[in-house]
């Protein structure tokens, strides 16, 4: 497997197959052409041979320029299991680094089990909302009415590589 850089004709492909990637959930509207145009340094595709197999949208805060913020992961569910979304988040951690970020931080649905799951097995903390959903911690409304979400916090500093 290679990690590389995301670059803008990557989009064609991942917002294609977003939807299936998650299950048929509806997703691909919440990645836009914009951050492969303007943060690629940041965001990342896994390629086996010459097919995407995963990726990763992130990006350095420009509010809080010591966070970095993963946006969007994903990775085809015919190759889950092989450390790709791992992988993608080390390379994302020494991207950050690099930019002087001390922080990463993303977010998830409460009820991506999965997600959470992966999330603490990668050392990130759970921050505090003000709600609870599916046990918990959440921000409602975060993405809008009735988008609760769950937001996590690592310090680079206990994040491994």
């Amino acid at each position: 497997m290679q990690i590389r850089q995301i670059h803008p004709s990557d989009f064609a492909f991942i917002s294609s197959v977003m939807d299936e990637w998650w299950g048929g959930r509806q997703v691909r509207h919440l990645l836009h052409r914009m951050f492969f145009d303007h943060f690629s340094g940041t965001g990342f595709a896994a390629l086996e041979g010459e097919e995407i197999v995963g990726f990763l949208v992130g990006f350095q805060s420009q509010t809080r320029p010591e966070v970095g913020y993963i946006h969007f992961v994903g990775v085809s569910p015919a190759a889950r299991g092989r450390e790709i979304g791992r992988s993608l988040y080390r390379r994302f951690f020494a991207a950050a680094r690099e930019r002087g970020c001390s922080e990463v931080q993303a977010i998830t649905s409460p009820g991506n089990a999965a997600s959470i799951a992966f999330h603490r097995r990668m050392g990130f903390a759970l921050l505090e909302g003000d709600g609870v959903e599916e046990g918990v911690p959440v921000v409602l409304d975060y993405s809008g009415p009735g988008q609760h979400r769950v937001r996590f916090s690592l310090p680079l500093a206990q994040a491994v590589f």
